[in-house]
C-alpha cells in the first residue's frame, strides 16, 4: 500500500508538471533511501530515542536554464516536489508521510546539491492522553515539516541514470498549534539514484543579460499576522493571536533587502498561562494581572525570488512584562507578492529552536 501511494503521488505530480508550457521541459526523478538517528535537541524526548529511523525520499525536479531572470541570478536552481516516507522505528512516534515544495541549489560545478523543502507531514500516532501519553513530541496528526539534503549529485551517467549520496535533515513540528510540541529532528545518511525522464538530453544555460542596477527609496511595510496556538501546558486550550508589524526596508540589489521594524504581539494563550501559573505555581511569583502583550524590535533580510521571497528576522522584546522563552525571538518564512504592493506571508515565529506560532499574514509594501 505504501509503495502504491508513492507511485500514484509521482504520477499526479508529473501530470501537473507536464501541463506547463515552458521550454525546455526537462524533469529529473530521484529515489533516495535514508537511515539515521533522532537528534537529542531536548532532554524531554530522550525516552523516545530508542532505535534508528529509516525511510525513502522521492523527488521530481524541473531543471531551470535561465528563461526567467531569477534563475540565472540564483545559479539555475531546480524547482519541484519531494515526498518523504519515514518510519521512526518507535511505536510511540509512529510513521510520517510528507509532501514538500523544494528548491535544489548547486555548488562546486553543480556536483554539490543543496535541497531545501518546506511542506506538511501526516503522523500516524500523535499524543493521546489515554492511548499514547508518552508521545510528547507531536500533539497533532498534521505537522509542519522541513527537509534539507546536502548531496554529491551526478546526473546522466548512463542513459539518463545518475547517483546521489550525502546527508539528510528532517524536522517535524506543529508550531505549538496544540500541545505537546517538543518536535523531532532526524539526521540521516542517504544514497540514491536519479533518472532524467527525457533519457539524458542536454540543454545550454542562458547567460544572464546585463541589467540596470535596481535603485529604490526606502519602502515602508505594514503587516497583520494571525493564527492559533497553545502553551506547553497540555489541554490548556487553543487561543487566537494577532501581531501588527511595521518596518522599513531598503533594497541592496536585484535580490536582497534589509529590514528594520517593530512588532506588537497580542498572544491570548499567554493570558491563560499567566492565570495558570499565578494559581498553580505561587513560587514563581506571577501576578494574575500581568500584562500579556509584548513589543519587539527586529532586523531582517528578504531574498526576492520572482514573485516569492524568503524572509528572515531576528528580534528583541523591549516591552516584556511576562517571561516566556526569553527576550530574543526569530522569524522565518515565505512571502508571495500580488502585484507590486500587496503580499501574503506564512512565517514561523520561534525562540531559538522552540517554536511559538505559525503565522498567516497579509501586508502592504508602500
Amino acid at each position: 500500500m505504501k509503495h502504491l501511494l508513492c507511485f500514484c503521488l509521482i504520477l499526479f505530480i508529473f501530470k501537473g508538471y507536464s501541463q506547463e508550457g515552458e521550454v525546455p521541459k526537462k524533469f529529473v526523478l530521484d529515489a533516495t533511501p535514508f537511515y539515521g538517528s533522532i537528534v537529542l535537541h531536548n532532554p524531554d524526548i530522550s525516552h523516545l530515542i530508542t532505535e534508528h529511523p529509516r525511510g525513502i525520499i522521492l523527488g521530481l525536479s524541473k531543471k531551470r536554464y535561465g528563461h526567467e531572470d531569477w534563475e540565472a541570478d540564483l545559479g539555475y536552481p531546480d524547482t519541484g516536489f519531494t515526498f518523504v516516507y519515514q518510519d521512526m522505528n518507535n511505536a510511540t512516534l509512529g510513521e510520517h508521510f510528507g509532501l514538500y515544495a523544494h528548491y535544489n541549489f548547486y555548488f562546486l560545478k553543480r556536483n554539490l546539491q543543496l535541497r531545501i523543502g518546506q511542506g506538511v507531514a501526516y503522523n500516524t500516532n500523535p499524543y493521546d492522553k489515554n492511548n499514547n501519553f508518552r508521545n510528547n513530541a507531536y500533539g497533532t496528526h498534521l505537522l509542519a515539516s522541513t527537509v534539507v539534503l546536502l548531496n554529491y549529485h551526478k546526473e546522466n551517467l548512463f542513459k539518463g541514470m545518475g547517483v546521489k549520496a550525502g546527508l539528510t535533515l528532517i524536522h517535524y513540528s506543529n508550531a505549538n498549534f496544540r500541545a505537546p510540541n517538543t518536535s523531532t529532528n532526524t539526521m540521516a545518511f542517504n544514497v540514491g539514484l536519479t533518472y532524467n525522464l527525457d533519457g539524458g538530453k542536454t540543454y545550454d544555460y542562458i547567460e544572464p543579460k546585463a541589467k540596470e542596477k535596481i535603485t529604490e527609496p526606502i519602502r515602508y511595510n505594514l503587516v497583520l499576522r494571525s493564527g492559533v496556538n497553545e502553551s506547553d501546558v497540555i489541554n490548556s486550550g487553543q487561543y487566537g493571536f494577532w501581531i501588527l508589524s511595521a518596518y522599513a526596508d531598503k533594497r541592496l540589489g536585484g535580490r536582497s533587502a534589509i529590514q528594520f521594524g517593530v512588532d506588537a504581539f497580542f498572544s491570548n494563550f499567554l493570558k491563560e498561562l499567566i492565570r495558570f501559573q499565578s494559581i498553580s505555581f505561587p513560587e514563581l511569583n506571577v501576578d494574575s494581572d500581568t500584562d500579556f502583550k509584548r513589543v519587539g524590535l527586529f532586523v531582517g533580510h528578504e531574498l526576492f525570488v520572482n514573485k516569492l521571497s524568503i524572509e528572515t528576522q531576528l528580534g528583541y522584546y523591549v516591552y516584556y512584562p511576562f517571561d516566556f522563552e526569553g527576550r530574543v525571538y526569530n522569524r522565518i518564512g515565505l512571502k508571495r507578492y500580488f502585484g507590486g504592493k500587496i503580499f501574503g506571508a506564512i512565517t514561523l515565529k520561534s525562540h531559538g529552536a522552540k517554536a511559538e506560532a505559525l503565522e498567516f499574514g497579509i501586508g502592504v509594501r508602500l
